[in-house]
């Protein structure tokens, strides 16, 4: 039997980690998902072509979010090659790299919010636009990518990538309430430790098993178990979940 057509859906940072594990869980509900990427193309395109060697449909973007225009650019293109959005996984994201926050720089912390926060705000802002029974639209829902970093607050790490997690929260509960009435849901999920490259992307990679202590489940996370909680928050399993932050991290 076909899987049901669930419409377009956007996953930022998509060619790896969560952003991939969403991708690709999304595609076997049956979503058509634009497989969005701001430097891993390679990986975005296996896995765009993983998707509809598999029977769904997928396209891969590249657009940088901390750019309005790659965000404008990126939903025309998902509504020309994959039709009318119709959800949207707010999950680029960047840590900024470890630093105390007497030793970050100026610029570091210009693009962290860039692409957290201002990013997410912008797509936020076009899908918003599409999905609105206020403007014409079908209604919808988006999940955004927070962190459990906004509760423990990453002292000693990088706290301004913890402070764009707890921008992230606020900003969903507010922009839940103010479209609450126009067809949209909007929730996001916090993960907690998950076996992701971004450890070692950040100059240790041995950050997890440092941490797992900390972790009353005792082990880090899967992204394809962040993947299902964002895929549930998109789903009319969720018809009644809106302005909620789920937090998926072990206990901690």
């Amino acid at each position: 039997m076909a899987k049901a057509e669930l419409g377009t859906l956007i996953v930022t940072g998509a060619s790896r980690g969560i952003g991939a594990a969403v991708a690709r869980l999304a595609a076997s509900r049956g979503y058509r998902v634009a497989v969005n990427f701001q430097s891993g193309e390679a990986e975005a395109r296996t896995l765009a072509n993983e998707i509809v060697r598999n029977g769904g449909r997928a396209l891969a973007i590249q657009a940088d979010v901390a750019r309005e225009e790659d965000i404008v650019g990126m939903f025309q293109t998902a509504e020309r090659g994959l039709g009318p959005i119709a959800t949207l996984v707010n999950n680029a994201g960047i840590t900024g790299g470890f630093a105390r926050v007497d030793a970050v720089s100026a610029d570091a912390l210009k693009r962290v919010f860039a692409v957290n926060v201002i990013g997410a705000m912008l797509c936020a802002r076009e899908a918003v636009k599409r999905l609105s029974t206020k403007n014409g639209g079908p209604g919808g829902a988006i999940v955004n990518i927070s962190s459990r970093a906004a509760h423990t607050g990453a002292a000693g790490e990088w706290v301004h990538y913890a402070a764009t997690k707890g921008a992230i929260d606020s900003f969903t509960i507010g922009l839940a309430r103010e479209v609450a009435t126009e067809g949209i849901r909007v929730n996001a999920v916090a993960p907690g430790l998950t076996e992701t490259g971004l450890h070692a992307a950040n100059g240790e990679p041995g950050r997890l098993q440092r941490l797992i202590p900390s972790i009353p489940m005792q082990r880090a996370g899967q992204p394809e178990e962040i993947a299902e909680a964002v895929l549930w928050l998109l789903s009319p399993a969720a018809s009644y979940v809106t302005g909620a932050i789920v937090n998926v991290g072990g206990g901690r």
